[in-house]
């Protein structure tokens, strides 16, 4: 059998599966007219795995032999967006959120999101990828503190809630309109990354700005994405533009983890009854479009805008809300879908069950080694 496996060279190559030491097993039938062969081999490439299948089933037929292929290979990895750049290897795992367009309460999602992740036990940071229209500060209650410099080289993150921070809102005189080209923009990104102290984190969220331009782009090839979320409210607009950040997504190979639908609904603080004003189920549709979930519709509750306004998010300041407890929902299946993203990232680095080759099946017969 070995001099019939020095025959079969392995794809692109011009040595045989024996002298690479590829194969791993030989199974023969008692009359050695059908055998089980097994490979281990590097490569987790669909086309180089069925030539090798093809080439070994040719060269035992040849022969006169039944022949049987069994592959053990690599699970290939998971395209990331980033294709395996890391610039922030201390933190565990990504979420981008996103909206296609601008006053659909894509920060606020972000702030009570991520506090919401760190009730249950994450460590959390958020990055304010917004350069040039920052609110995570004020959302944060952090808007008038100015940096702190330690190692010489590193500036220490903002940290309330529970949260860790960046944003150029602090960096800035207070109102001061930022006019830069989009080179200074993602200079200013690559040093939100590399020059804060984050220390270890579980989730870092990158809220940013309306649209899908230099922004995104400079993130995605950065860090690994391991989750998208996009924002937009029920009108048929904010839809149209929400399918943009979709699309963004899969372009950038961002596992999409669902659509959260502000302005859902109206809460009327007089009777507590729940009115659909600018309607509702659009983020529905969407979802299903993109075969993913809606994470939560969060309703127009009075006190999301004057918590936001005054540094005291909603999920801080009136826990027991409707809002703050469809957040809290919607933590839990960003986490469950990031843990999933994370678990099969960590499997492709195992090795797949055996792949049998399409040439022909196991024989059901009695085999010897």
């Amino acid at each position: 059998m070995e001099e019939i496996l020095k025959k079969v060279l392995y794809p692109g190559f011009k040595k045989s599966v024996v002298d690479f030491g590829f194969v791993k097993s030989v199974d023969e039938s008692d009359d050695k007219k059908r055998v089980i062969i097994t490979y281990e081999i590097p490569s987790s490439d669909d086309e180089v795995a069925q030539k090798l299948n093809d080439a070994t089933v040719d060269a035992f037929k040849a022969e006169g032999i039944e022949a049987s292929v069994n592959i053990i290979r690599p699970k290939k990895q998971r395209e990331t967006s980033s294709r395996g750049v890391n610039k922030m290897p201390f933190v565990k795992s990504f979420v981008m959120v996103s909206s296609g367009k601008g006053g659909v309460g894509k920060s606020t999602t972000t702030v009570n999101l991520a506090i919401a992740m760190a009730m249950q036990g994450k460590r959390v940071g958020i990055l304010d990828g917004d350069i040039y229209g920052p609110n995570i500060a004020r959302m944060l209650g952090k808007q008038n503190e100015k940096p702190t410099v330690i190692n010489e080289t590193k500036v220490k993150p903002f940290e309330n809630y529970g949260i860790k921070f960046i944003s150029m809102a602090n960096l800035l005189p207070d109102g001061q309109a930022l006019m830069w080209r989009g080179a200074m923009l993602v200079k200013a990104l690559e040093q939100f990354m590399s020059d804060v102290e984050w220390g270890e984190l579980d989730v870092l969220v990158i809220d940013m700005p309306p649209g899908t331009g230099d922004a995104q782009m400079t993130m995605a090839q950065q860090v690994p994405v391991t989750a998208g979320v996009a924002v937009t409210t029920p009108q048929t607009v904010a839809l149209d533009d929400a399918r943009r950040s979709m699309n963004m997504f899969k372009k950038l190979h961002i596992p999409i983890a669902g659509v959260v639908e502000n302005m859902s609904g109206f809460i009327c603080p007089e009777n507590n009854k729940e009115y659909d004003i600018f309607g509702k189920g659009g983020a529905e549709v969407l979802a299903k479009e993109y075969d993913t979930q809606v994470l939560a519709q969060i309703p127009i509750e009075m006190e999301i805008r004057q918590g936001g306004d005054e540094g005291k998010p909603i999920m801080i300041a009136y826990p027991s809300s409707q809002s703050s407890q469809r957040y809290l929902k919607a933590a839990d299946k960003l986490i469950s879908f990031i843990d999933k993203v994370l678990q099969e990232d960590l499997a492709g680095n195992e090795m797949i069950q055996p792949i049998y080759g399409v040439g022909s099946t196991p024989s059901a017969c009695s085999m010897k080694g």
